[in-house]
């Protein structure tokens, strides 16, 4: 295990970057006084939440803390304002689109954002990985070289997909292996018919699908075997490519049959809602291969966001889809010059994109506007993993591991460690996952210690 840090572009200002406090001076006191000199606290809350949502959209979310501390220095009654834990309570569902606790109050836990997004700017990070712990499954080929194809990150623990169906799960704090799950057997159609192809994840249910269409449910706090919520049928339906979603929708997005590209189900019911879609009619003949060869070249792949919208793409089209409107197709494009596949992913109300140029592209999901774009060095030779968290992306080429802010496509850093090629990679507001070639699985922790 080991630490890593770089200084950042905040000039030392321990509340973020963005600029030091004095980029947002607070409002004058002689101007700010009611008929006896004396502001009610709730229009004082009030203005403290606009100040802090306004630098944080208009410079950066790092920017709204230094922007409070000049307000809060009006006077000691406005400090008082800075305890009240229903503004931390709002700032932080605004500014880091946080719902629940960590910590013991909304204030520790605003803090607790800021310091590990600084962290993210700054390469400040604990390095570790974690080993894997041999399957005992009998039904598997003893001889057959393990891959990893899928990592899902929650705010305590780490899955990771394999080629064999398997599933095995982490602890992260203690970075313990907790339990391998196995999907149920059934005639395989191809050496590859089993390997997972997306894992949704949360602190109490691991959902994980399989090529061959098989949907498997977990109840983490129960310790028990996995429960098959949908047998899948690959004759009618094709090869399950890739499998995300939330709480509220799983969606799946199939290649071999035309006309059936997206399976979207009821997160809570597991009930099918709608099957349709021609996205991937043209990857059809890929899609089979995939039962049986592992190809190192992904078909297509779905992301779902905060606004229950799903951004699917294949190497050439890009589509959005509103999953609370009758899967309604909110936009699309297509690109001359094609899309690298594995570097499509979605937080919050954004996405992300690179294409055949090696250009990333930073899009609002909802309208397909652009928010930022940068080049990703070597990605129109090589392989490219991609992942994002609701301020950074994250790009893994060659082995190499870099970071840009979204909102401005700021270039930022590169990770210390050489991993070589990359099965799989995950990011979320605190942590970075990989899964190298040999099967390591590289975990990077930028949470504030």
């Amino acid at each position: 295990m080991s630490s890593s840090s770089e200084d950042g572009g905040d000039g030392g200002n321990g509340a973020g970057g963005g600029g030091g406090a004095g980029d947002f001076e607070g409002p004058s006191s002689s101007r700010l006084r009611s008929g006896n000199g004396v502001w009610p606290e709730l229009f004082v809350e009030a203005l403290a939440t606009r100040v802090a949502i306004d630098a944080s959209r208009s410079v950066g979310r790092l920017a709204a803390a230094p922007a409070l501390f000049n307000l809060f220095q009006v006077c000691s009654m406005w400090r008082v304002v800075s305890r009240s834990d229903l503004l931390w309570q709002n700032l932080t569902h605004n500014i880091w689109q946080r719902y629940h606790l960590l910590h013991d109050s909304w204030r520790d836990e605003y803090i607790y954002r800021h310091r590990t997004s600084r962290n993210f700017r700054v390469r400040q990070y604990v390095y570790t990985t974690l080993d894997l712990v041999p399957s005992n499954n009998d039904d598997n080929n003893n001889n057959e070289i393990l891959s990893c194809r899928r990592l899902a990150l929650s705010d305590h623990h780490l899955a990771a997909g394999f080629s064999d169906g398997s599933v095995r799960l982490f602890h992260l704090t203690t970075r313990l292996h907790l339990s391998t799950f196995h999907p149920h057997h059934h005639d395989r159609l191809g050496p590859f018919s089993r390997a997972v192809s997306g894992i949704i994840l949360s602190d109490t249910k691991l959902v994980f699908a399989s090529f061959d269409g098989d949907i498997h449910v977990v109840i983490i706090t129960n310790a028990g075997p996995p429960r098959r919520a949908h047998l899948g049928d690959v004759v009618n339906d094709g090869v399950l490519v890739d499998f995300s979603g939330c709480s509220k929708w799983w969606v799946g997005l199939y290649a071999g049959v035309p006309g059936r590209a997206f399976h979207v189900r009821d997160g809570n019911t597991e009930e099918l809602v709608f099957v349709g879609g021609t996205l991937t009619d043209p990857e059809a003949v890929m899609g089979w291969h995939l039962l049986t060869e592992e190809l190192t070249e992904l078909i297509g792949r779905v992301r779902v966001t905060s606004q229950e919208l799903a951004v699917a793409c294949t190497r050439v089209r890009v589509i959005v889809f509103d999953l609370r409107n009758q899967v309604l197709v909110l936009g699309e494009e297509e690109f001359r010059r094609g899309l690298i596949v594995g570097s499509l992913d979605a937080r919050n109300e954004a996405f992300i994109i690179v294409d055949g140029r090696g250009v990333a592209s930073v899009r609002r999901a909802a309208t397909l506007e652009e928010v930022s774009r940068f080049a990703v060095r070597g990605a129109s030779q090589r392989r490219v993993s991609g992942c994002m968290n609701s301020g950074y992306s994250v790009m893994c080429v060659g082995g190499i591991i870099r970071v840009w802010e979204v909102e401005h496509g700021e270039y930022l850093h590169s990770f210390r460690e050489r991993i070589g090629e990359v099965g799989a990679l995950v990011a979320d507001e605190r942590r970075v996952a990989s899964c190298s070639s040999d099967t390591t699985i590289h975990l990077w922790d930028f949470g504030a210690q």
